[in-house]
């Protein structure tokens, strides 16, 4: 099994496994369940982690074997304790004889920019915005998750949202879309059954996470205050972004790599986040969508496999 190595990019929703050579050719990809340790807990991450492995395996028709190298991009693995957890996990099982374990914003450079140098952003339910240079100094901003942080993501988008329609139910703001586009999304009679419907019926994460298409369409038809919410959440995500090249000392531009279902998905916001940066001073170029985060895993397990991937970036 030495001549593969193995990419995991494991989030809040979704764990995706990708098992390729060592030159970076993908032979299977397998999907599981989420595998945040903050989210989850431990006992399910770890075996969220043996699921996704024993899925691509299954996928490639292959027995289970030490591998050349392994990256695993975990979302909620930052602190020295995270990381001694999963390496341990990982060498129990003989998972790779080599090992790379990182947050999973760092694939997010690894699959979208030249070389893995400049800003990855991630920003889907949370948020979080990483940076790599040349020389290997990394630096990172944001993902603090929702009670503390996570300004510009899909839940902050939504709850920017639900205080508009709010606001807007009571007359102390502007009328807008938004309001009848959330009571129309989930059936409901009036603004006050928004009540039990977020504090009660949803877990909060999996209720906001449906608000930001409803944004989108919002602002699509021009409603105002929805384009003031990617306006704003466009303007909280370059913040992070730029917080991130000032630690890292790229002046005034760098590469930038977006992933996440939110701003994948939500031109405006992507936009939004551009124009904020270019009002900075700050130039991002080229910015690059990343749809399979996975592949920058499989790209850094190549590298220290000894093979940088040669197969196109997604």
């Amino acid at each position: 099994m030495l001549e593969y190595v193995l990419g995991i990019d494991g989030g809040a929703s979704k764990t995706v496994a990708l098992l390729a050579t060592r030159d970076g050719h993908v032979v299977a990809r397998a999907q599981v369940g989420g595998s945040n340790k903050q989210v989850a807990g431990v006992a399910a991450t770890l075996a969220t982690l043996d699921a996704a492995v024993a899925a691509v395996f299954a996928e490639a028709q292959l027995s289970p074997g030490m591998l050349a190298a392994a990256c695993l991009g975990l979302s909620g693995v930052d602190r020295a304790e995270d990381l001694a957890l999963i390496s341990g996990w990982a060498h129990e099982r003989r998972l790779a004889a080599t090992l790379d374990i990182a947050n999973d914003a760092r694939l997010v450079i690894a699959a979208g920019t030249p070389a893995g140098v400049g800003v990855g952003l991630i920003c889907g339910t949370g948020s979080i915005a990483f940076g790599a240079t040349p020389d290997g100094r990394e630096a990172r901003a944001g993902g603090w998750g929702f009670a503390l942080g996570d300004e510009g993501s899909g839940f902050d988008i939504a709850r920017m949202a639900l205080r508009a329609a709010t606001a807007a139910a009571d007359g102390r703001g502007p009328a807008t879309l938004l309001l009848d586009a959330l009571l129309e999304h989930w059936e409901l009679s009036q603004a006050s059954d928004l009540i039990p419907l977020v504090y009660h019926q949803y877990e909060p994460r999996r209720f906001m996470v449906e608000i930001p298409p409803l944004v989108k369409r919002c602002a699509d038809a021009g409603d105002p205050l929805a384009c003031d919410v990617l306006r704003c959440a466009g303007a909280e995500l370059a913040q992070a972004v730029l917080a991130v090249a000032r630690a890292l000392g790229f002046g005034d531009g760098a590469p930038l790599a977006l992933a996440g279902s939110v701003i994948r998905h939500t031109p405006q916001l992507q936009h939004a986040l551009v124009a904020a940066l270019r009002q900075q001073g700050f130039l991002a170029e080229p910015v690059q969508l990343v749809d399979e985060p996975a592949r920058g895993a499989v790209n850094v397990a190549c590298r220290a496999a000894g093979r940088w991937a040669t197969a196109p970036r997604q």
